[in-house]
């Protein structure tokens, strides 16, 4: 018989539940408050048994339970919290009973079924920092839930809570009932407000100085005009032009008006300040509609810097911002009925897809793709997503003859649309180049087309990572290494298959075999069927001596596409221009036991 009294510990998901203003409840209706507080732990446990959650300590006025997927536990509580409000709706507002839910990924001790430890005090803490009726997550939580969930999350940065030694970085779930609220807003001066666009929307405005110094004052305004030209290469993006902007400078800033009054989505503002020798510059990128912060973050540097120091911030804020706008307007697509869609909603829609990178989600957003550009036919970025689908849906599992024939007829014919819509469209352009190279081994032409995007738009992520993959196929790892570098830091939230992919490849080949198996493990948790990644994480294990891993991941490779061999590799390399490559790739395989 077990000892009731063993301590055991496990990694789990903490979700923490207290009921907001309990004590106030009771005080005025004990009876019933109770009895309203049962109806509700029964919706709140019939939900955590829904989602494979087991409730342990529990008391009058709080829950405490524990779940083994990050991505179950914020399901959950969006889920609990949307069923609780709806309770709530039919009474009066100091009646209503509302939960703050915190939820955690950390370490606990069990014992006797009831949680301890670190990993539930942080979750417990967590909960304090929610709204009445609102989720906050953890950063190790955000992490794990950011590209599952079709949810946005407000970052609150790192917050000090009582009997936490180190600060906790926090995360906001945003709440339906705010986006309601915001809707429910009257709208001043209505008839003069500008429709939102088809595109996200921002507005960058001036920053605050803060230093006392009208130099910088300058140099502040510089930097908006930096981020704003720099914002503006961004195809997908429409950005309020400079004097709109400015026209807001040196006044009391009300988001949610100069979104109205701009008819954007998304401001952003800052502030820099100066201390000593040294600058410091704080952004943040705001929903106008809700209020809610989507991003935040500071940078230091060195006075005698100061042009340089302006050249980072705005790489590091643009980088930042693109993909931001990107996840949240791909959630807010997700949201809108699929019969109620233009182009750029299916665009949206189709990018959603790709995450995790399955075949499926690839000819689910081939579809889309193939609509949006039906729907809107100079729309380049649709077509070059499409060449982008058709390529990686040969590199996920290579296909028949008859099929890999017509993919490549396909991508030629979507090649000379892009020819003819995209040549101002950095997206279009870098992903024709990843599929005429890959594809169609034009690596001359693919070097032409990267060549080009890049020149339109330094600050995109996704076409750094192609060309991180032309220089390994043109035998120039280093350099591929380099340019990879430059795609994380845009987007270092991302997880591309086609930049772990190449980053693995690249230090497979400037033998670096162990941060090689890494990558290539790492992108496999997110897409376990990933060709790319079994191939080279075989080799890779190979070679780092690791057999026994070696074996495994060849192993899981021949489940998914029996006929590989060796022999078949150069049908997935793509146009490699140093044979050496090719040849160690193949001993690798042949090492983790992979057949001729």
């Amino acid at each position: 018989m077990s000892d009731p009294m063993a301590v055991s510990r496990r990694l789990v998901a903490v979700f923490a539940a207290d009921v907001e203003g309990y004590s106030r409840l009771m005080g005025a209706d004990e009876v019933g408050t109770l009895k309203s507080l049962t109806e509700r732990r029964a919706v709140l446990d019939r939900i955590i048994g829904e989602h494979r959650g087991r409730i342990a300590n529990t008391a009058g006025d709080s829950v405490l339970a524990e779940f083994g997927s990050a991505v179950d536990a914020v399901q959950c509580a969006v889920e609990a919290q949307t069923a609780l409000a709806e309770v709530n709706s039919t009474l009066a507002p100091d009646r209503c009973i509302s939960f703050r839910i915190g939820i955690h990924i950390g370490d606990v001790m069990v014992r006797g079924g009831d949680l301890f430890g670190d990993g539930v005090n942080i979750a417990a803490r967590l909960q304090t920092l929610a709204k009445p009726g609102g989720v906050c997550i953890s950063g190790a939580t955000y992490d794990q839930v950011r590209k599952v969930l079709p949810i946005t999350f407000a970052d609150l940065g790192a917050q000090r809570v009582k009997n936490i030694q180190e600060p906790i970085r926090a995360y906001q779930v945003d709440a339906t009932s705010q986006t309601q609220e915001a809707a429910s807003e009257p709208l001043a001066e209505t008839e003069s407000a500008p429709p939102l666009p088809d595109r996200p929307s921002i507005a960058v405005l001036p920053f605050e100085n803060m230093s006392g110094d009208p130099e910088q004052e300058y140099f502040a305004d510089g930097m908006v005009e930096e981020i704003i030209t720099a914002l503006s290469r961004f195809k997908s993006l429409f950005v309020i032009a400079r004097n709109s902007s400015f026209s807001y400078k040196g006044k009391a800033i009300d988001v949610k008006r100069v979104g109205r009054e701009l008819g954007v989505r998304y401001v952003l503002e800052g502030s820099v300040r100066k201390a000593g020798s040294r600058l410091r510059i704080a952004a943040q990128l705001i929903d106008a509609a809700s209020g809610a912060h989507i991003w935040a973050d500071r940078f230091d540097g060195a006075l005698e810097d100061v042009f340089k120091f302006q050249d980072e911030v705005t790489e590091k804020v643009v980088g930042a911002i693109a993909p931001r706008v990107e996840r949240a307007e791909i959630v807010r697509a997700w949201r809108r009925p699929p019969s109620n869609t233009d182009a750029y909603d299916c665009y949206l829609r189709g990018l959603r897809c790709l995450s995790p990178m399955t075949v499926d989600g690839l000819e689910q957003a081939l579809g889309l793709f193939t609509k949006a550009s039906a729907l809107d036919p100079d729309y380049a970025s649709a077509y070059g997503m499409a060449m982008h689908c058709h390529a990686h849906r040969f590199d996920l599992l290579l296909a028949e003859a008859d099929d890999i024939a017509h993919r490549r007829s396909e991508i030629s014919r979507l090649w000379q649309i892009v020819a003819r819509v995209g040549q101002d469209d950095g997206v279009a352009l870098g992903e024709a180049a990843w599929a005429v190279a890959y594809l169609l081994r034009d690596l001359s032409s693919a070097r032409k087309l990267i060549d080009r995007a890049l020149e339109l738009n330094p600050n995109l992520a996704s076409a750094w990572a192609i060309n991180g993959w032309i220089n390994i196929w043109q035998g120039h790892p280093d350099l591929a290494i380099e340019h990879l570098g430059r795609a994380e830091r845009l987007d270092p939230g991302s997880l591309r298959l086609t930049s772990f992919a190449a980053m693995a490849h690249a230090r497979f080949f400037m033998g670096e075999y162990e941060w090689a198996l890494g990558l290539a493990e790492g992108m496999l948790r997110h897409s376990p069927d990933a060709h790319v990644c079994l191939r080279i994480g075989a080799a890779s294990a190979a070679f780092a001596g690791h057999i026994d891993t070696a074996h495994g991941l060849a192993a899981r490779l021949q489940v998914i596409d029996p006929a590989f061999g060796v022999s078949r590799l150069r049908e997935y390399l793509g146009p490699y221009q140093r044979s050496a490559f090719v040849e160690k790739y193949a001993e690798g395989l042949r090492l983790a036991g992979l057949p001729e």
